[in-house]
């Protein structure tokens, strides 16, 4: 079963080797139907239920509430309750909670910032003993945490629980007393952020570190790069085959998004393109270099050349030339240094899209277009890199290594569309978004103009002594969202 469809069947391949309460299931010799399923809770009857559950085992039966476990987490309409139901006739076995993490005061908070919580896991008296409906559940709440785009996920877990959890991969974090008896917080290891990184940067550092010999000091692993003796800087991205395939149009829009976006992360100002453009025929073509020349208007570029191939499987890169006398280098930074987000928040997920292209871009005149590609001289930033296929998350952890350096972001001063969730905004590419870092003595960023659209900057985060990208939350606690350097390619 998938996630997708909210259900987890309680089957031998979901358990621990040697776990004592493997129930059977379709992989069971003996063809045994699943004894139980564990669904997400849907309507009033259900969430009924499972508070009976609760009240039986901790007020009546183990005595941690008085009259009632019921909190301001229950009506909070974010939260979410798994229940595991008997396949024979549906009766509610057990159930667990999960949502996003509450105030010091207990009141859920008014932001998801990524960080959620699992809590009140309850099993039937009778069914805890064979069955493994515990586990089940636990991981369950671990898979649909990571799908509501959860950063972090943690439990306050009564001690006796603990082996249990570690068994599960869970990580003890500390032990504390709830309800006047010991618990432990303990923390499930999500690594999204890591994921991510490594699908996507991890190889460079071994694919091109001879490459890197001929690229000017300082500038190793940049968005561009400086071309000897000249104030020119060439940049280069090519496009996911796939989306040119999927959507012609906005894929040739982004060839030069994309390489408009590594040409400001240098302070450079665009001066030409070229592109290459490999369609099935050339009505295919056609669309593609309609998004790329509406682009070009827009940023006002102008199309020097390129090379275009017909007859075969769909590919666009692009490269750019722009021009600038003092390049940001991409590993300026240094510990003490300061990290900004300077970002567009306007605009939408593109349709089909959800949670991996934030689009501002489309929405945006060619004049607010134009100056957002002018504003990193204006920031005078030690080091600047714009956010790419890496999100965030990864691309500060590219900025840091340049530097030789680690990363600390606040994951609550990140500024966040409304319309997106944290862990999918911090994982995205975001349309227009530059990660600078800073002195600590410079003046606080010049006042931005109201007319570039819903543009914003903050301070996020700073840069430390170590490697790799800590996520600080507001209890202070930080989690690694990357462990180590991201591409291998070292400090430029």
């Amino acid at each position: 079963m998938t996630l997708d469809a909210h259900v987890l069947t309680g089957l031998r391949t979901t358990r621990p080797a040697g776990d004592p309460g493997t129930p059977a299931g379709p992989g069971d010799p003996a063809g045994r139907p699943a004894p139980y399923v564990v669904a997400e809770a849907t309507t009033p009857a259900d969430l009924a239920a499972y508070r009976r559950l609760r009240h039986d085992v901790f007020v009546t039966e183990q005595r941690l509430f008085a009259v009632s476990d019921t909190d301001l987490v229950d009506d909070d309409p974010r939260t979410v309750v798994l229940l595991a139901r008997a396949s024979a006739d549906g009766a509610v076995l057990g159930g667990v909670r999960l949502h996003p993490a509450p105030d010091a005061d207990g009141t859920p908070p008014a932001t998801d910032l990524g960080w959620w919580r699992g809590g009140r896991l309850a099993v039937a008296a009778d069914a805890r003993t064979t069955q493994g409906i515990g586990p089940a559940l636990v991981r369950a709440a671990c898979a649909r945490a990571e799908a509501a785009g959860a950063l972090r996920f943690d439990a306050v877990v009564q001690a006796g629980n603990e082996r249990l959890f570690r068994r599960l991969g869970w990580r003890t974090r500390a032990s504390v007393s709830a309800h006047g008896q010991p618990h432990v917080v303990m923390d499930w290891p999500l690594d999204r952020v890591q994921r991510l990184a490594d699908a996507t940067k991890a190889a460079l550092g071994g694919l091109l570190g001879e490459l890197a010999t001929g690229v000017p000091a300082g500038f190793v692993g940049d968005d561009g790069a400086p071309v000897p003796g000249s104030d020119l800087v060439a940049a280069c991205d090519a496009i996911l085959p796939s989306m040119v395939e999927r959507d012609p149009e906005w894929a040739g829009w982004c060839s030069v998004l994309v390489n408009v976006n590594d040409l400001a992360a240098m302070g450079a100002a665009p001066v030409g393109l070229l592109d290459a453009v490999a369609a099935r025929d050339a009505s295919f073509a056609r669309r593609v270099l309609r998004g790329l020349t509406e682009a070009a208007q827009a940023w006002g570029v102008a199309v020097l050349g390129g090379h275009t191939q017909l007859g075969v499987p769909a590919a666009l890169s692009v490269t750019a030339l722009g021009r600038t006398a003092r390049p940001v280098p991409g590993g300026g930074g240094r510990p003490g240094d300061r990290l900004r987000l300077t970002a567009d928040l306007g605009g939408d997920w593109r349709p089909g899209y959800t949670g991996a292209q934030w689009d501002s871009t489309s929405r945006r005149t060619p004049a607010q277009l134009r100056a957002q590609a002018g504003l990193v001289p204006a920031l005078a930033p030690t080091a600047a890199k714009d956010v790419s296929m890496s999100g965030l998350v990864g691309t500060t952890g590219m900025l840091a290594e340049a530097g030789g350096c680690r990363a600390v972001l606040d994951v609550a001063a990140i500024p966040t569309p409304a319309g997106a969730r944290t862990g999918d905004w911090l994982t995205c590419f975001p349309g227009f978004a530059m990660i600078t870092a800073e002195a600590p003595h410079t003046p606080a960023a010049p006042a931005l103009p109201d007319d570039l659209g819903h543009l914003t900057t903050a301070v996020t985060g700073t840069l430390v002594e170590g490697a790799g990208v800590g996520l600080r939350w507001p209890d202070g606690v930080v989690t690694e969202a990357i462990r180590h350097t991201v591409t291998g390619m070292g400090p430029a």
